[in-house]
């Protein structure tokens, strides 16, 4: 047991960074505080981060960056470009798992998931094409799978960004980008609130829609690999919760990681989630404010 914790924690505070461009730190204009929103990932459990972003729009809680790993990033880059919570929930409802997931025999060597349908998706819904032009400071979180170094990418195409944050070992085919193997950034903890803290954010306010990892339906590859990482990432959550400003936790446990049918349930827990923290998020801006 003291070993395997050990390991755990090996990879949760692994030191090797990997920057694909440099960003601005230090607070806002006025001198508040710098605040930045961290969005995890979970699959089609996604869908609670748009219910998250309704309520802190709502409330006029303001986001100066957004950090977001696996479905968090492709979440993130939508209301990064358009930060409008009406117009995301508007793309996010229309979006299929069909949208997302081309399934192809020729790529089943190195992950059943090709990866290019979900590219060409971010493509047509998010005019921007280069982060840097993005309207919100924006961050997608992936891994090099052949040295286990966190990547952090803040420019060029927001398309390949997300794709390599969402590329699941063993379910999507790694992505060759940049002279580098890039996978899914979950492998290195489903949140990345201390990547915030290296960015200058004041107050990280982030969202885990993986904490429930009780799961019997596993039957099939696919499943079986998403269910792992759900364990391994719970596992490393942990040694991440003293860079947490606010912890949201919307109650999505029972909605299975590919089933894009529960949107509106998961966007509800969001929003439920949120409005519980809205008290105490106020509390710490106003002391910012002093």
């Amino acid at each position: 047991m003291k070993k395997r914790n050990n390991i755990i924690l090996f990879l949760a505070v692994l030191t090797a960074f990997s920057f694909c461009g440099c960003a601005s730190t230090g607070k806002r204009k006025g001198g508040s505080a710098k605040v930045a929103l961290v969005f995890g990932g979970g699959a089609a459990r996604g869908f609670a981060h748009v219910g998250v972003i309704r309520v802190l729009e709502q409330e006029g809680i303001p986001v100066d960056m957004i950090i977001g790993t696996s479905v968090g990033s492709l979440i993130g880059a939508m209301y990064s470009a358009m930060p409008d919570s009406f117009e995301l929930e508007w793309k996010a409802f229309k979006l299929k798992k069909k949208d997302i997931f081309d399934f192809s025999l020729l790529s089943s060597k190195t992950g059943p998931i090709n990866g290019d349908r979900l590219e060409k998706f971010v493509k047509s819904i998010i005019p921007s094409d280069d982060i840097k032009d993005l309207k919100i400071p924006f961050y997608a979180i992936a891994a090099d799978l052949n040295t286990g170094e966190r990547i952090i990418l803040d420019r060029g195409p927001v398309s390949k960004a997300v794709r390599a944050s969402c590329s699941i070992p063993g379910v999507f085919t790694p992505l060759r980008y940049m002279d580098r193997t890039m996978v899914d950034g979950g492998i290195l903890g489903n949140i990345a609130p201390e990547v915030a803290r290296l960015l200058g954010a004041d107050i990280i306010i982030a969202v885990d829609i993986g904490r429930d990892i009780t799961n019997y339906d596993v039957d099939n590859v696919i499943k079986i690999t998403m269910q792992a990482m759900k364990i391994m990432n719970a596992k490393i959550t942990r040694y991440k919760m003293k860079e947490i400003d606010v912890l949201i936790e919307p109650e999505v446990g029972g909605v299975k990681m590919m089933d894009f049918s529960q949107k509106k349930k998961c966007m509800a827990a969001g929003i439920k989630a949120t409005k519980e923290a809205i008290p105490k998020i106020k509390s710490i801006l106003k002391k910012y404010k002093k």
